[in-house]
Parts: structure tokens; sequence; C-alpha cells
């Protein structure tokens, strides 16, 4: 029904892996192959390409739905359908971003300190050329294929680079002066596939596997017994996602369940045991669905 493309490079593992713990794992004959399949009634065929592409490829319909940056929508200027944001980068799960920078010891602090004629190196260079026109610089931008914080000074006076972490731009002894735009992965779509009931059911049920992976990391299941007497005093201090799920046991007192914070769980476990709580069991979690 579908043909799905997914990104190759930065974003190929975590893509990946992500469908994997959607119970959507991706098949192919190597780990260079750019065809692939998924065990999937939803889905016709997987082809694996460079994120740049993906946006004119599903805008032509060659694809029904694809998985890119934001960012690479943004430089193609395609028409597609968001089907909404994926909460990972190629680290973490912070969105990239997409920045101005010059030397460290450049005077300049905004873009229009920069003079006319400045010369600007960008894998983005259509997003690049807006950006300047919009704020009266007159720039040279040229494409740059990679290593683009190497070529202050000596080949550019300015980059837009992308960046998740600022280690790359700062290593190169770079300064960040504006920050263009945020950029997510995104799951983009035919506009007419889209329109299709069929095609659309089967893409809003592969993003509720996709996002239900993506709600549940960093949470945790905790499960415990509280007295009644104690009931209120543990309730007081335990975090949940809407409202703790209570059982009563057959001997007194209440089996409870709650979805909790991973990165608070070293707080709440000894702050649930001072409360009363017994038997404490955390208990990793594979996708929520709310």
């Amino acid at each position: 029904m579908l043909r799905v493309v997914l990104p190759k490079g930065s974003l190929e593992k975590a893509t990946l892996d992500l469908f994997e713990a959607a119970d959507l794992p991706v098949n192919r004959s190597s780990s260079v192959a750019y065809q692939a399949t998924i065990d999937d009634p939803r889905i016709d065929s997987v082809r694996i390409l460079r994120p740049q592409e993906i946006p004119n490829y599903v805008e032509e319909g060659l694809f029904d739905i694809g998985i890119t940056g934001r960012d690479w929508v943004e430089e193609t200027g395609c028409t597609v359908e968001s089907l909404g944001e994926l909460r990972y980068s190629k680290a973490t799960s912070k969105p990239i971003q997409l920045v101005v920078a010059v030397a460290g010891d450049s005077a300049a602090t905004a873009v229009t300190d920069l003079p006319n004629g400045v010369r600007v190196q960008s894998e983005y260079p259509e997003l690049t050329k807006r950006y300047f026109a919009e704020h009266g610089v007159s720039a040279e931008v040229r494409l740059s294929h990679g290593a683009t914080e190497a070529k202050i000074p000596d080949i550019a006076d300015c980059v837009v680079e992308i960046t998740e972490t600022g280690r790359a731009l700062r290593a190169a002894g770079l300064k960040v002066i504006d920050t263009i735009l945020m950029s997510y992965t995104e799951v983009i779509a035919n506009p007419e596939a889209a329109a299709d009931p069929t095609k659309r059911q089967a893409m809003n049920q592969i993003m509720t596997l996709l996002n239900g992976v993506l709600d549940a990391r960093g949470r945790v299941l905790l499960k415990l017994n509280v007295s009644e007497e104690r009931r209120e005093a543990v309730l007081a201090v335990l975090p949940s996602m809407k409202s703790p799920t209570m059982s009563p046991l057959a001997g007194g007192g209440y089996a409870v369940e709650s979805v909790v914070e991973k990165q608070t769980i070293n707080l709440v476990i000894p702050a649930l045991r001072e409360a009363g709580a017994t038997d404490l069991v955390e208990m990793a979690i594979s996708k929520i669905v709310p």
C-alpha cells in the first residue's frame, strides 16, 4: 500500500532503531543496501536515500511518505504534507539548529553587522540566500559539501551550518550570531496520497506506533504496594502521567501503578519508601499510546 523512503546518513541508525522498537523492523540484504522491506501489510516498499532528496521525491509522488528533517523541507521548498514531528535527532531527542556562525574574534554580533559581499558557505544555499535577502545583506553564497565550519577564515567569512550540540562549531573557534530555524525529524507525505482514505488510515496507524515508542522513551512503569493508612502519603509524592492506577489487594491495602519520568526515579523511589510504599518494582516501557 504505502511506498516509504527513510533517511540514509546521520539519521539512519536512529530511524531504523525507532522502526525496530515500533515492531516495524526494516529488513535489507546489507547495511549499505538502498532497498529494504518491512513485513507489514500497510507497507509495499522501502527505500533508504539521502534526506536532502526525500522532500522532492515525496512531492513528485515517487513515495507516499518519507522521513527527513524540517531543514530539508524548507531548503527545497517542496509542497508536502506534514504528518508530525518525531522528536529525535542524530544523537539526542533535541532538535538540530540551523545557525549563522562567524569567527570567534569577529566583531559581528548580528547578521546585520556583516558587510555586503560577505562570503558565506552552507549546505543550505537556498535557505541561506533567502535569509540574507530578508535581512538586507548582499551575500556571496556558495554550496558547501561538508566540513563547513573549517572554511573560516580562508574560504568564507561566515557559515550557515546545522548543529545539535554546538561542539564542532566551538572546536573550530566559531561563535553563533543567529539561529535561522529549529528542525526536528519529520514524517512528510505526498498530498495526493494523504488524501486517499485508505492510505491516510495506514499513515495514521504507523504514526501511532512510532509516536508510542518515542513517548515511552525516558519513562518507566513503577509498581508498588501501600496500606490504607499510608495511601494518601504515598500518592502525595507519586508522579503520574494522568492518575495512578490502584487496585485493592486481597489482604488489604492497594497495588499502585504509575508511569514516571526515568530521570526522576532516583528521587521518587526513596521518597515513596519513606512515605510507606513497599514492594516497589521499576519496569521498562516499550510504547505509550494515550
